[in-house]
């Protein structure tokens, strides 16, 4: 009879070919098999394989339910093929080592490391140790190795995650390159349009339960492909939520861009993952197929920050929700029902009043509103109609040419600024430390240089954007010009129509409104060019 009932702990690393783990495995198993075979005192009664875990740490399940084998009783030996299998944290392995193992009287034999401790000649402790610091730091170095590698792939644009966003998959030609999945891309566009027609998000999720549209959990459970735990999962049934939509709208992935790096874990024996830095993120514009247009994408942000919440019994948010301003105090307006007579007149007033600071808060009839706010915007969209008749009698490589130079020359400004800004801020420290300013000074002036810092990053950026297009000859006038002619025949007013067209509005009066237009700054632009085309025509 066997003296020993053993366990073979088998532990792989993820690596990301399976064939090259399943061999791994069966050879770990093979090995083990073949000294049990050279070995009658030992009987091998189980198998505990952990596939896809780290040495690092010890919370691995196969490893967990070997523990409860052996606090049970049912074994009394634990093989493996080498000492970094167990682990490859010295400290914790050689707890097991010293001082676990022994207390239930357990025999540990690492095959290919020669340590047996039912011999003690076998290994001695500063052999294990000099082994357990070895396999610790070889951890460390493929972690830094790893880390780097995914760095660069991040920034070469290469998605690097395991589970691609809902509406994309992985090319079956490039692993780290997204397509979109035919049905789920169009279940995404969907979710757009009805929040650009003015659908809460609740309002979305109850259409698309409704319609049986599976949500993206479910979606790839019946697939079978692979999904985070927890991912879109909002409850038992997985059906679609508010949160999960409003996931959906805020993904950037959607436009065609990577951002990639916002959550990983601070240091590599550390398991629990967290928040980085949004500096330390990495953005790649283009770096895969768009299901969203950019300036669809930025629309819908921007009325995600409206105060568009809805009444309980409303599907849809309210025309005016969080376009509509106070021209005293400069508060969002509310809408609000009163009744009288069994009818009812709607009002949009200033929260804030009197009492609160605004000093001449203002109420205004919500049709009467609509009707002035339809005729002003039908006067523009006629004045943005005549304005694309005449500029396509322009030359538009003039125009461009024009564009392009305006364009390099606040670009140049911009990196002047942002390298002096970064000069500013570098020599701050020194400052700090030779005593010229105070802590509270370095910290305020710190904030104020990296906040001028990332605006100034962002201006470049959508700077350049503009110049590509002009570089690439992609008529700078259709893109903010289609937003209004699409609407050339609006008879009435509605939410579409205002989020795409309408910044703001000032209620000034009751008869007095202010109106900022979406794209004003490239209307003004097309008035000069063409003041500059008359000109030169003039010249």
């Amino acid at each position: 009879m066997a003296k020993y009932k053993a366990e073979a702990y088998i532990r792989l690393s993820y690596a990301g070919d399976r064939t090259i783990e399943s061999d791994s495995v069966g050879n770990q198993r093979r090995l083990i098999e073949s000294f049990i075979a050279k070995t009658p005192e030992i009987e091998l009664v189980a198998e505990k394989i952990d596939d896809g875990y780290s040495g690092i740490l010890f919370d691995r399940p196969a490893f967990k339910e070997m523990m409860q084998d052996i606090s049970d009783g049912k074994i009394n030996c634990v093989i493996v093929k080498d000492l970094s299998r167990l682990g490859r944290e010295y400290i914790e392995t050689g707890r097991y080592l010293r001082r676990v193992f022994p207390a239930y009287g357990v025999r540990f034999i690492a095959i290919t490391d020669n340590i047996d401790t039912a011999h003690e000649s076998s290994g001695d402790d500063l052999t294990v140790s000099v082994r357990n610091i070895m396999n610790e730091a070889y951890c460390r170095d493929i972690s830094i190795k790893t880390r780097s590698s995914l760095d660069v792939k991040r920034r070469n644009g290469d998605f690097v995650g395991a589970f691609p966003v809902y509406g994309y998959m992985k090319s079956e030609e490039n692993r780290n390159r997204l397509v979109p999945d035919p049905y789920a891309s169009r279940v995404v566009q969907d979710i757009f349009r009805m929040r650009l027609d003015g659908a809460s998000a609740t309002k979305i999720a109850a259409e698309l339960n409704r319609l049986g549209i599976p949500s993206p959990l479910t979606y790839k459970k019946n697939k079978g492909l692979p999904c985070a735990k927890g991912g879109f999962a909002d409850g038992e049934d997985c059906k679609w939520s508010a949160t999960t939509v409003n996931r959906i709208l805020r993904d950037v992935t959607y436009t065609g861009t990577l951002l990639q790096g916002k959550v990983g874990t601070p240091h590599y024996k550390i398991k629990e993952r967290e928040l980085r830095p949004s500096s330390e993120w990495v953005e790649v514009p283009d770096s895969h197929e768009a299901i969203i247009a950019k300036q669809d994408f930025d629309l819908v942000q921007r009325i995600q920050r409206l105060d568009t919440r809805t009444a309980p019994e409303q599907d849809t948010v309210y025309l005016f929700s969080g376009v509509l301003i106070c021209g005293c105090c400069g508060g969002r307006m509310t809408r609000k029902t009163n009744r009288r007579n069994g009818r009812e007149y709607h009002y949009y007033y200033c929260p804030t009043g009197k009492r609160n600071g605004c000093q001449h808060p203002i109420m205004v009839q919500e049709q009467r509103l609509t009707v002035n706010v339809c005729a002003i915007l039908k006067a523009y969209i006629d004045n943005v109609v005549s304005l694309e008749a005449l500029l396509s009698s322009v030359d538009q490589q003039k125009i461009n040419q024009a564009l392009a130079k305006e364009y390099s020359g606040h670009i140049q400004e911009n990196e002047r600024r942002l390298e002096e800004v970064s000069e500013y801020k570098a020599r701050l420290y020194e400052s700090l430390v030779s005593g010229i300013v105070t802590r509270e000074d370095y910290n305020a002036f710190k904030a104020k240089y990296t906040r001028q810092a990332e605006e100034l990053r962002g201006s470049i950026q959508a700077l350049k954007e503009k110049l590509e297009d002009v570089m690439n000859n992609r008529s700078e006038r259709n893109r903010w010009i289609t937003h209004f002619t699409q609407f050339s025949s609006m008879e009435t007013l509605d939410r579409k129509a205002v989020v795409r067209l309408i910044q703001s509005i000032r209620v000034l009066g009751k008869k007095e409104l202010e109106i900022h237009f979406a794209y004003e700054d490239e209307y003004e632009k097309a008035v000069q060019m063409l003041k500059l085309a008359d000109l030169r025509k003039v010249g």
